[in-house]
């Protein structure tokens, strides 16, 4: 499926050759985010995404960057995470030289101009209100504060106002400077090309990367004991809210769980699939099937390698909060008492393998799916391998990780709605 190299200098390249498609996709993947981050540049991975669309020394304008992959329908954008950040371009097969240039060029070359730091910084500004005002989004970001609290792990990835404002163009030198360097970044090809000549490509067109070390993230805190975070670990349960007038109440309910290289990983995935990753879902079909308590709910895992946590999110009318957090816990506690049966493990397995089959039809998915593996995890699983791993879950491993997380003193709940009383839903919290 994929052929990944090491350059001398340190630099990966993974190609992902793919036959059935007219496109390909270009993605050079940074290992650096917002964990990586200090409280005076909170938000400094995200604000110099931004910046690398402001003009190169080729292209010493914003306009000129678009304009290059607009006349040929390509589609590009960049995107920042808690720990990558990725710049990409995806066009018809013909024009890969040009996306590699492209992509390189920014990469290298970004001009960082004083002018539009400033320009961008209000820019960034409108982007923290925009989120603000989308209280379905924030949520998310409530939920990592919950968490993590005052440390990387649970800043908001774009920074607050305050920062934003405050980060200068020195800073964010130092920060490309220090972070962007062959190590620590990975270049992947995938889609209809030739390998051969896309690796020579690239090879010439990244053959002055910077070779020095990258600083590395801080150690997620647990704030309890002052310590680094082995274990996620939690003694009582939390609440976290954010005062809002709102016409629904938006909340994340859940647990802290395992991190990317933990046995249960995929175990862990599973559970949620059944809990609320489909529409047959337990909680799809109780919360708004029957109960009538909501238009969307979902249940989500995130396992990175230092965190992870397994959260249910929700949309609920304001006068029934209570009822909705009541019964998702109940469902909690259901599926951590009973075991579940043959039919529903095997739907949800196939679920998961279906899913991921379509998510990997397109070129870009390719390159972010075995780019994404080969920067957290150091090592690609293929889809087959994956399956593999699904295939080998049993009704036991669900019903031993519910009964590992789905405990009252690990329950976090985080709402964005018309209260002040948080202390009226910390009361609900119990297993």
């Amino acid at each position: 499926m994929f052929k990944k190299i090491t350059l001398k200098n340190g630099l990966r390249i993974i190609t992902v050759p793919q036959k059935s498609t007219p496109a390909v996709t270009v993605l050079v993947l940074v290992g650096t985010g917002s964990k990586y981050e200090t409280k005076e540049t909170k938000g400094i991975s995200h604000f110099l995404e931004h910046l690398y669309f402001k003009g190169t020394k080729k292209r010493p304008s914003g306009l000129l960057i678009a304009e290059v992959l607009d006349k040929l329908g390509g589609v590009y954008n960049a995107f920042t995470s808690e720990e990558y950040t990725g710049y990409y371009a995806k066009v018809a097969t013909p024009h890969f030289e040009t996306a590699l240039d492209w992509v390189s060029d920014i990469y290298f070359d970004s001009l960082l101009p004083k002018k539009e730091i400033e320009k961008e910084r209000g820019v960034i500004i409108e982007e923290i209100n925009m989120y603000l005002d989308m209280p379905m989004i924030y949520i998310g970001e409530l939920w990592k504060t919950l968490l993590y609290g005052d440390q990387p792990a649970g800043w908001d990835i774009a920074g607050t106002k305050k920062t934003v404002s405050k980060i200068t163009r020195e800073q964010i030198l130092d920060y490309m400077k220090s972070q962007y360097v062959a190590s620590n970044t990975i270049v992947c090809i995938a889609g209809n090309i030739s390998l051969p000549q896309a690796i020579n490509k690239i090879e010439n067109c990244f053959s002055g990367i910077s070779k020095t070390q990258p600083k590395s993230k801080p150690p997620v805190i647990d704030a309890s004991v002052n310590s680094a975070l082995i274990v996620e670990k939690q003694e009582k349960p939390k609440t976290l809210l954010f005062s809002k007038k709102t016409d629904q109440t938006h909340l994340a309910l859940g647990v802290r769980a395992f991190n990317l290289f933990h046995p249960h990983r995929f175990a862990l995935e599973i559970l949620g699939i059944i809990l609320g990753g489909m529409m047959s879902s337990r909680l799809f079909v109780e919360i708004r099937g029957k109960l009538g308590l909501a238009y969307y709910i979902k249940t989500e895992v995130e396992c990175d390698p230092d965190t992870g946590y397994l959260v249910t999110n929700a949309g609920i009318d304001n006068q029934r909060v209570d009822k909705a957090i009541l019964a998702i816990l109940k469902e909690y506690r259901k599926i951590s008492q009973k075991k579940i049966s043959l039919a529903e493990l095997k739907k949800s397995k196939e679920n998961f393998k279906g899913k991921l089959a379509l998510y990997l039809e397109s070129s870009d998915a390719k390159a972010s799916f075995c780019a994404g593996q080969e920067l957290l995890e150091r090592k690609i699983l293929t889809p087959k391998e994956i399956f593999k791993k699904i295939d080998k879950i049993t009704i036991n491993d669900i019903l031993k990780i519910a009964r590992e997380i789905f405990k009252s003193e690990k329950l976090n709940l985080a709402l964005v709605g018309p209260f002040e009383d948080k202390e009226k839903f910390q009361k609900l919290l119990k297993l």
